[in-house]
């Protein structure tokens, strides 16, 4: 996707990496060389940082007891060098290519780094597989506990050799933070304890992986999981390049894997057993990396103390990082919180519903509750809530009476949503009960000797004061909306122990009212983001209930969100719609997934937004209107978090103050957004 010129992936913490593997001429170092720069010249064209080619990518991986010839070797460093010299062109690219080395009296196979016509330094393959249809142990010498090396003579005599190496990039003015790359080599991934771990615990947020990997049946879904699986371990950006097309088939088939992933997630793959070279690269957010490091503070304890890991500085000597990236190579989400793969939705919608429900089960049978108290609106959150109250009888036994469910409907609600709280009670067969709340509500605003939409209503009867609301549809009141809103409370409160219904949408932007849809005794929904709500409440619809049940589910679904507070139009429409007034939930789940989650600054923000494709197509100046909106209610609304009942976390953020989020209740605003 295309980058608008004032935005530079550098600045906003990324790292393009790309995993190459050329067509290879077994035993033939010079054309090889050849087409490992023609890949480099392509990355570099594409502004990649970092390109990786697999193991022994100079000579071939299958080249067997010729590795013992010399005359092999000094090609292969002849064609090194040819490299090495070549890459003065690009000062900004650092090449990672494999070939074998003599270091004294033993041959290792190594990992070369070059940056700008520098060999920054050289890394042997720590674990040498020697079983099955390997025996690397035949040629070279294991690399495990070579450290604080130096290479003894040749041309590059000097250059850092050890498995103790980590790559640091420090901070320029186009990259404005560092960070640091570690190499392991194919079999080093296998091992119990892979050297990706300690050079992660030692500042390495790349971890770079040249290798040679058979294809065998089921082989490759397996280093897949390895890989991903590592990234995750070590929170860290993975490159993994493989041996491909022109490997000996003597007796093995190499299937040329590229893969690049970033803690946990692919963000780019190959096409195995392509015939020809080919390249993928991936934008690797770095500065989410780091922040998810200073978060974890078990990450790097551990560390063996007898291994002294060396820096190798990878700064260039030309000025400046390199020319502005054009590009962006990367998919981001427009909604994070859902997947958009339909059975990946569907298995993260079965996980949280019954997350909900044994959270809910837990303290139902701890406190022997002889019912539950949830308020019906015939909306997305209480219809959620409801649906977890109706498992939670049914796996405990009590019958689905037990639920106490209570429509109130007030000045604002809707014929719609009133008949679709009605049916909902009536089909899930709970203890229900209808309390109109206007002649309570206009009670208290007589006692609050309030002037409603500047109403005087002391002299009015009911009948009246919905005659005068006529006039005044839409106008704002907010005494007359928290009226209703703790008159709700107070008599769902008063009826027992109450379920909560609101969600982690509306607390991140305090839209709730404090101490009236805010509080209750337990909340199944306080972690789930309103544009997960949605799919929760169809995914029920679809799988966990079945009958007449589903049709005014899925007409919730589709109904507007709205807290009906504010009396309606003549024409049946809505007077308040939540997302007219304090934003799209799409765009604010999106800020907040990103900045809870990964710490994005205002910038990063605005930069991720541009990139994604949302339902609506949002223009710059609206979602810069509502990045404002998010962090303004953000930071003033943390006293209603601050005091939020229990509820189970079911995903990777939260607002719990008990757990996840902590921040000063009077901070009036983030100034260094």
């Amino acid at each position: 996707m295309d980058l608008p010129p004032s935005d530079t992936i550098s600045q906003h913490g990324y790292v393009r990496v790309a995993a190459a593997r050329q067509k290879v001429a077994l035993a033939d170092p010079a054309s090889n060389a050849k087409r490992i720069l023609q890949l480099a010249g392509k990355a570099q064209d594409q502004e990649a940082d970092v390109i990786l080619f697999g193991e022994l990518c100079l000579t071939g991986y299958t080249c067997g007891d010729l590795f013992l010839q010399p005359q092999l070797l000094k090609a292969a460093m002849k064609a090194f060098t040819e490299v090495v010299q070549y890459s003065e062109k690009w000062p900004h690219m650092a090449l990672v290519v494999g070939l074998p080395w003599a270091n004294g009296d033993k041959l290792y196979n190594v990992a070369a780094v070059v940056l700008g016509g520098v060999v920054k330094g050289i890394v042997p393959k720590s674990f040498l597989p020697n079983y099955s249809e390997f025996y690397e142990q035949r040629h070279f010498s294991p690399g495990f506990g070579v450290q604080g090396g130096w290479l003894e003579s040749g041309p590059f005599q000097g250059t850092p050799f050890g498995t103790d190496l980590v790559f640091k990039w420090d901070p320029t003015d186009q990259r404005p933070f560092g960070f640091g790359m570690g190499i392991e080599i194919c079999e080093d991934l296998w091992v119990p304890q892979a050297p990706s771990g300690f050079l992660a615990m030692q500042g390495a947020h790349l971890i770079l992986n040249p290798s040679a990997s058979n294809a065998v049946l089921g082989k490759a879904p397996f280093r897949r999981i390895l890989a991903t699986a590592q990234s995750a371990r070590c929170i860290a950006g993975y490159v993994y390049a493989s041996a491909g097309p022109g490997e000996s088939s003597t007796d093995l088939v190499f299937d040329g894997d590229l893969m690049i992933l970033e803690n946990g997630s692919l963000l780019a793959q190959g096409e195995r057993f392509h015939p020809e070279s080919q390249m993928i690269l991936a934008d690797v957010d770095i500065a989410k990396l780091q922040t998810d490091r200073l978060r974890m503070k078990s990450f790097g304890q551990g560390l063996e103390p007898t291994i002294r890991y060396r820096n190798c500085c990878m700064n260039s000597n030309s000025v400046g990082d390199g020319p502005p990236k054009k590009r962006f190579y990367r998919v981001v989400d427009a909604h994070p919180f859902v997947p958009s793969e339909p059975s990946t939705l569907a298995e993260r919608c079965h996980e949280i519903f019954q997350t909900q429900v044994v959270g809910l089960a837990g303290r139902v049978e701890k406190l022997n509750l002889e019912r539950v108290a949830i308020g019906v609106s015939g909306g997305l959150d209480s219809t959620l809530a409801l649906l977890v109250c109706a498992k939670v009888a049914d796996r405990l036994g009590l019958g689905r009476s037990w639920i106490d469910a209570v429509t109130m409907p007030g000045f604002g609600t809707s014929s719609r949503t009133l008949a679709n709280a009605l049916t909902l009670m009536e089909q899930i067969k709970t203890g229900s009960a209808r309390i109109d709340i206007r002649q309570s509500c206009l009670d208290q605003l007589k006692l609050l000797q309030h002037k409603p939409f500047g109403i005087d209503i002391q002299s009015m009867d009911l009948v009246g004061f919905m005659e005068a609301l006529k006039t005044k549809q839409g106008q704002p009141d907010l005494v007359f909306e928290n009226v209703q809103a703790r008159t709700r409370t107070m008599l769902l409160m008063n009826r027992g122990f109450v379920v909560g219904t609101g969600d982690m949408s509306e607390l991140a932007l305090g839209w709730c009212t404090f101490n009236a849809d805010h509080m209750s005794m337990y909340n199944p929904n306080t972690s789930i983001p309103k544009t997960l709500v949605k799919f929760l409440v169809e995914y029920a619809a679809r799988q966990e209930f079945d009958g007449p049940i589903q049709k005014v589910l899925l007409d919730i679904v589709e109904t507007p969100i709205s807290p009906e507070l504010l009396p309606f139009t003549h024409d049946g429409t809505f007077a308040q719609e939540t997302e007219k007034t304090v934003g799209p939930y799409e765009l604010h789940d999106f800020f907040l997934y990103h900045f809870l989650r990964y710490g994005a600054s205002s910038e990063k923000l605005l930069f991720l937004a541009r990139q994604v494709k949302f339902d609506k197509p949002w223009t710059e100046n609206e979602i810069r209107h509502w990045l404002g909106v998010f962090l303004h209610r953000f930071a003033t609304q943390q006293y209603k978090r601050s005091t939020l009942p229990d509820g189970p976390k079911v995903g990777t953020i939260s607002l719990s103050p008990r757990g996840d989020w902590r921040m000063p209740s009077d901070l009036g605003s983030i100034p260094w957004f």
